[in-house]
């Protein structure tokens, strides 16, 4: 069998791809990962994980970094700028192509069909650009990071009592990315995923009342939402310490999406996969305010 290659694989999701890779019983000495600085990747050299240099934007530097390559964890880019994204996953789905893998595994978007925030486009190129190379694929459409919710900043909200938002009735299909990465590493180390379709969200989307709801529950103390009209809501959020331009981006893009229904829809493809691991949203905020 030929090497697993991460990419990405210093950052958060490749990195914990990995970390499931050796724990669902791969060998490290299997997996490549492609990281542009070694030195930011020790963890996985001392884990014994091989680091070859790649980078999205150097297309010369793929071709070695593919080599003797079966399957492939492609991360996606990190950009905003949505025209440069596109260039740079096509140098990787050529590179890929080029090198014989086997098997492509993209991290994609949760229900792109559905969307209108501008983020669909991007990934929906992507697929279509694998699927001319004719390989193997499996689409990873990864819902929205519920670490954008539910992370260190949490305790001092529950603390404050309140949950602002500009979406007083919608949902939000956010999971925990160390989910996504165990999913990754469940269609790397097993079979039968080839040309799939996994749309990886919760099975049970959350209001932002339900978010408060729970805050209040693991924390013991009063939490309520407040919906407010999307410039109150930037405002609350830069007087929280947010950069205006995120909580523009939160509100005006992603609280909008949100109550238009765009983060609604919900399946029980990573839950399939990952079975047990699965994180709900309570156990991901006491994991945070508890410890």
């Amino acid at each position: 069998m030929g090497k697993i290659i991460v990419t990405g694989a210093s950052g958060h999701l490749g990195t914990a791809a990995i970390r499931h890779l050796i724990d669902l019983g791969t060998p490290a000495g299997d997996i490549v990962g492609i990281v542009r600085d070694p030195a930011k990747a020790s963890a996985l050299a001392e884990w014994g994980v091989e680091l070859r240099i790649g980078d999205y934007d150097n297309a010369a530097s793929l071709p070695a970094a593919f080599e003797g390559g079966e399957k492939l964890l492609f991360v996606s880019a990190s950009s905003m700028d949505s025209t440069l994204r596109i260039r740079q996953h096509a140098n990787v789905v050529e590179a890929a192509r080029n090198a014989g893998i086997r098997h492509i595994a993209y991290t994609s978007f949760a229900f792109p069909d559905k969307m209108t925030i501008g983020l669909e486009n991007v990934h929906l190129a992507t697929e279509y650009m694998l699927r001319t190379t004719g390989i193997a694929y499996t689409f990873l459409r990864n819902g929205f990071y519920l670490d954008l919710l539910v992370n260190e900043g949490t305790p001092g909200v529950a603390a404050g009592g309140t949950v602002v938002s500009a979406a007083p009735t919608g949902k939000l299909n956010y999971v925990t990315r160390d989910n996504l990465a165990r999913a990754a590493a469940v269609v790397l180390a097993g079979e039968g995923h080839e040309n799939k379709i996994y749309e990886l969200t919760s099975p049970q989307p959350f209001s932002y009342d339900d978010y408060a709801a729970v805050l209040a529950e693991v924390s013991g103390t009063s939490v309520a939402h407040q919906a407010l009209p999307a410039p109150e809501a930037v405002a609350a959020l830069a007087s929280a310490g947010v950069p205006e331009e995120a909580g523009g981006f939160l509100v005006y893009v992603i609280d909008a999406a949100i109550e238009r229904g765009e983060f609604a829809s919900a399946s029980t493809d990573l839950t399939d996969l990952i079975g047990d691991a699965y994180t709900p949203l309570k156990s991901a905020v006491e994991a945070v305010i508890k410890g």
